[in-house]
């Protein structure tokens, strides 16, 4: 099959996506902000200016729509919407207004994230969403963002991999607020779980007519002979209390980068096994990855599927293209298999501040000079805008993972 030029549904969803806080830059007053600069932070290096693209979007606007792409997933601040609790900034509400009529402009469709990973200071004070009052103020936020924004979102996702918040931020201590405390843990997975529901509803009863979601992390879990209970552990944690609590929505979004192998000896996942590429983000080169996470999320959650991100981490452009060819791959033997497949959205258009590892990975179709700010399109930009054009995916030109 990989060796076909396959073919997608007219009405299948072409895209890109970012995070505020990963590209606008200069937005001290979130808990990611505070957990850069604070003393023994993990984070290699601040945010800074990021891409600028609080300043810059109509350029990246126009350039994901020129390369052929039909949508741009992108998300809105709270900690500018809503700077302290209770009060809400016009001024932040219409930028975000003008970027979603930038989209519209341009033949986009704008999709919509209204958590990615980023929490005000004043929300995040306390135990933030190990506290259950935090679900009630992201509903508020989501009840007066949608009613300034929501007549022209095309599609909306909830909270941005609600597991990646409540596993590194409260187990493993690698995200805000870099604690590990297991009951900790159990409540903030409680509280974002609550956190969506309120949310879903709240941007259902609000002006416009979109489709709603939860976009969650997802890797391809494999056990090793005697590793299955630990597996099957960690899956549900992770994975399936949020994909049961996510039926009957609109839709679930898979965001899916590699696997996690586990071990008979090991509660934790292994390393990158012997032979296997391992990429800048330091986990393995496995693009058949995205299949296998579609196919469990639609028999856990029931949903469609948007797949929200997919990318990879490297400095070497044809090897992101292999890459996306065989993730790609993988997507068209799902639709071939009658499952709901409606989107392919990849991370990311730009070279952007990426957490704790700072700008060492390079995800992006798009290079950017962390001086100038100038952007370039890389090869596999104006590769993957044909795909989208097109809809039509040829075999990769021979280079693979290592």
């Amino acid at each position: 099959m990989a060796r076909m030029t396959l073919t997608f549904p007219d009405e299948f969803l072409w895209g890109t996506a970012t995070a505020a806080h990963q590209v606008e830059g200069g937005n001290w007053n979130n808990d990611w902000w505070a957990f850069e600069h604070r003393p023994g932070t993990p984070c290699a290096e601040p945010s800074g200016d990021a891409c600028d693209q609080w300043h810059r979007y109509p350029e990246d606007v126009a350039l994901l729509a020129a390369l052929g792409f039909g949508a741009y997933r992108f998300s809105v601040e709270w900690s500018r919407i809503e700077p302290e609790e209770g009060e809400f900034s016009t001024a932040a509400l219409d930028h975000y207004r003008r970027v979603i009529a930038c989209c519209r402009d341009h033949g986009l469709v704008p999709v919509v994230t209204f958590h990615h990973f980023t929490t005000p200071r004043w929300a995040a004070a306390g135990e933030c969403w190990s506290d259950p009052v935090t679900a009630e103020r992201f509903a508020r936020f989501c009840e007066r963002a949608v009613a300034a924004l929501g007549a022209e979102i095309g599609m909306a996702c909830t909270i941005n991999e609600p597991n990646i918040v409540a596993t590194l931020g409260y187990f493993l201590a690698a995200f805000p607020p870099g604690v590990s405390d297991v009951d900790r843990y159990q409540r903030a997975n409680d509280t974002l779980i609550r956190a969506h529901r309120l949310a879903y509803e709240a941007l259902k009863a609000g002006p416009g007519d979109f489709p709603v979601g939860l976009s969650l992390s997802m890797a391809e879990f494999v056990a090793e002979p005697g590793g299955e209970e630990h597996m099957r552990r960690v899956r549900h944690t992770m994975e399936d209390i949020y994909l049961e609590a996510v039926r009957g929505d609109d839709f679930v979004g898979v965001q899916t980068y590699s696997r996690m192998r586990f071990g008979p000896d090991s509660p934790v996942p292994l390393g990158p096994a012997e032979g296997v590429p391992v990429l800048q983000m330091g986990y393995e080169y496995w693009p058949q990855a995205l299949e296998a996470t579609i196919r469990r999320a639609v028999e856990v959650s029931g949903c469609p599927i948007h797949v929200t991100e997919n990318g990879i981490g490297t400095a070497d452009d044809r090897q992101r293209i292999a890459y996306v060819t065989e993730a790609l791959t993988g997507v068209r033997r799902c639709l071939d298999d009658g499952l709901d497949v409606r989107s392919y959205f990849y991370w990311s258009l730009l070279d952007n501040f990426e957490w704790a590892l700072g700008y060492m990975p390079t995800f992006g179709l798009i290079a950017v000079d962390r001086v100038t700010q100038r952007r370039a399109v890389k090869p596999s930009a104006a590769w993957l805008g044909q795909v989208a054009r097109t809809g039509r995916l040829d075999p990769a030109p021979g280079v693979s993972g290592g």
